[in-house]
């Protein structure tokens, strides 16, 4: 089992439960055809796609309405080792990309499968292939690109090096290829899709990778199919600015508030001095929460809520757009990473284009409109008289012993708050006490805010008889 990551969001903490096991967890993980039989999942879920007939070594997912002999408009491939998903074959549609090569798992795929796709789906007007910057990758898809090109197609390559973690001179290979290629893959398929040319398309792509910045942070490492979970991280550790292969990050240190988390790392994307990304102050950009595989989405959402504030009142910076959840993963790693572009009119034109790709998120396009609204007031209804419901000034006799009754009931469904929830588990969702708490916390609470009430009129008018208060009932504050 995955480390289970969640925050605490009442006090804006991240806490981790290790829950690392030494045995594999899931037993498809150690089945050697897990890409392929990915693939055909992926294809007998989503009609518009396709995968080319060559398993193992061609591992390829095609748009089921592109042929390279009658593809009219620029192609756009991407692809890399699996293990990431839904990138890259998730983001396979009109208006996105037009194949995905899948290597292994976190493998680079080989040029002969690379060669193919190229020969698959690109036409007269030739393809752009969308390239992490990782050695691998690197070099397979640009032997892959000359050879296609010896072959007659048109073909141009973009690198992305999106990482924010490593310092000057940023190692020996430079940035390393992140979440951030995501929205260069949006970027080039809603350009491509418009029926700009190779060059054009290229030069969009490119402009938009020089744009974006990507750092990521993890409350555990990923496990490898087949392979035993490793435990680099101890208790109460976090990691940050990892790689999306499980490599070590900049820095361990201890667990912090997310939203002391979220600042540091917006903070090191928008560093002057690094200079990763051409933001300042008054920029309009985007912001990706980019989840890594063990995160669920509303803690995801979390982040999102603490890094729009802190861009817009730290940095200065209007935030136009907010993409929020798992885009390229790391199998079952937990944490996530953030990605900040600096927008223009044209980038937000193309990332809110149509497309049919299935794992690029719906309704988030178009400006962002007020993030709240006032509660609307009930209407008020004419009554044949004019008296306010409200609470008696004084209770009776029998009215006193209903009240400590009431105090008595919730006080012992306080007490049984525990074993509610134990009993619950075994036959539902184990919340039915911490459910019952909060409704007896608050009659208690209303309880006790009508006997402050009825104290502040005794003080100022000595005759005045309200309802009793026990003391026993301030136990539970």
């Amino acid at each position: 089992m995955a480390n289970l990551f969640f925050f605490q969001s009442s006090k804006s903490f991240m806490s981790i439960a290790f829950l690392i096991q030494k045995t594999v967890p899931f037993c498809f993980h150690c089945n050697a055809d897990v890409v392929t039989e990915f693939i055909e999942g992926l294809v007998e879920t989503y009609p518009g796609l396709q995968y080319l007939d060559g398993f193992p070594l061609v591992k390829v997912v095609i748009r089921s309405d592109v042929s390279s002999s009658t593809y009219e408009k620029v192609a756009i491939i991407s692809g890399g080792g699996s293990g990431h998903e839904p990138a890259h074959a998730g983001f396979v549609g009109e208006g996105m990309l037009t194949a995905a090569i899948c290597g292994d798992v976190f493998a680079s795929p080989t040029v002969d499968a690379i060669l193919a796709g190229i020969r698959a789906v690109t036409g007269p007007k030739g393809c752009l292939l969308i390239v992490k910057n990782y050695t691998g990758d690197r070099l397979n898809f640009g032997l892959a690109a000359e050879q296609a090109k010896s072959e007659g197609f048109e073909v141009e390559m973009v690198i992305v090096g999106d990482d924010c973690a490593l310092p000057p001179p940023r190692g020996v290979a430079g940035r390393r290829g992140l979440a951030g290629t995501i929205l260069v893959h949006k970027i080039a398929g809603a350009a491509a899709a418009a029926g700009l040319s190779l060059l054009d398309v290229a030069a969009e792509a490119k402009h938009a990778s020089e744009m974006v910045g990507t750092m990521g942070v993890a409350l555990s490492v990923c496990t490898l199919p087949g392979q035993v979970t490793p435990d680099r991280l101890g208790p109460g550790k976090m990691e940050l600015g990892l790689g999306i292969h499980g490599e070590p990050g900049a820095a361990v240190t201890d667990l912090l508030p997310v939203d002391v988390v979220v600042a540091h790392v917006l903070k090191q994307i928008l560093s002057t001095e690094t200079n990763y990304v051409p933001i300042t102050r008054g920029n309009r950009v985007i912001l990706m929460i980019n989840g890594l595989g063990a995160t669920p989405l509303m803690e995801l959402m979390i982040a999102a809520g603490k890094a729009v504030p802190i861009m817009q009142l730290d940095h200065g910076l209007a935030v136009d757009r907010v993409y929020t959840g798992s885009f390229m993963t790391s199998l079952d790693m937990a944490g996530f990473s953030i990605s900040i572009m600096k927008a223009d009119q044209k980038i937000l034109q193309r990332l809110d284009a149509p497309t049919r790709a299935p794992s690029w998120p719906v309704g988030v396009e178009g400006d962002r409109p007020p993030a709240k609204i006032p509660v609307p007031i009930p209407v008020s209804r004419p009554t044949n008289n004019e008296e306010q419901l409200s609470r008696p000034q004084q209770l009776t006799h029998q009215g006193r012993i209903l009240e400590l009754a009431i105090e008595a009931a919730v006080s012992s469904v306080i007490e049984l708050r525990d074993s509610l929830n134990e009993w619950d588990s075994r036959v539902g969702d184990g919340d039915c006490g911490s459910t019952m708490f909060k409704g007896a916390a608050a009659i208690l609470d209303d309880m006790k805010n009508f006997a402050v009430h009825n104290l502040i009129l005794r003080i100022h008018h000595p005759n005045y008889e309200g309802c009793s208060f026990s003391a026993e009932m301030t136990r539970f504050d």
